[in-house]
């Protein structure tokens, strides 16, 4: 499994709130939360982002309230993967529960700029900046984790599994 795209980039503690605003709670519908993802610290995300691309941050993304809304959003808006020095534990098993592939690699957020070209192969780790030409290791997921991304969440595993 592979994702290529566009970096937007952002700093540490990047908290729920901020990915998909507590005003925008009311519906759970993915593609509506999409348009309000990262509204309040990237006004011009939701018009940027194309199917593929890549967010990059750096330490403790995910932070505050442990709603699945902000992976959703994320995730509905076309990011195909968050790369971060660090994830709030309960964002990580959000977002692998619904199916975002996340890793964490310090190295790759230091050499990574916004509008970087990225590839990222989850089977090996490795994050490709196709925009400097280097190549960096993160921890690839362990083979289980890969199955329930790759069937788009834990719900959708646990069904294809009793078939």
């Amino acid at each position: 499994m592979k994702a290529v795209g566009t970096v937007f980039r952002y700093g540490d503690n990047i908290d729920t709130d901020v990915i998909i605003p507590a005003r925008y709670l009311n519906t759970s519908n993915p593609q509506e939360l999409a348009q309000y993802c990262m509204e309040d610290i990237d006004l011009t995300f939701s018009k940027k982002v194309k199917d593929g691309d890549i967010i990059v941050a750096d330490k403790n993304f995910g932070c505050g309230s442990s709603r699945e809304h902000a992976p959703i959003a994320i995730k509905a808006s076309g990011i195909s993967c968050v790369i971060a020095k660090t994830f709030a534990r309960i964002f990580y098993r959000n977002a692998i529960n619904i199916g975002l592939p996340i890793l964490e690699c310090p190295e790759a957020v230091k050499g990574i700029s916004e509008g970087d070209q990225v590839e990222v192969d989850f089977n090996t780790g490795e994050i490709h900046n196709m925009t400097t030409g280097i190549t960096y290791k993160a921890q690839p997921f362990p083979e289980f984790m890969q199955r329930i991304i790759a069937a788009n969440g834990l719900v959708n595993y646990v069904k294809e599994s009793r078939n």
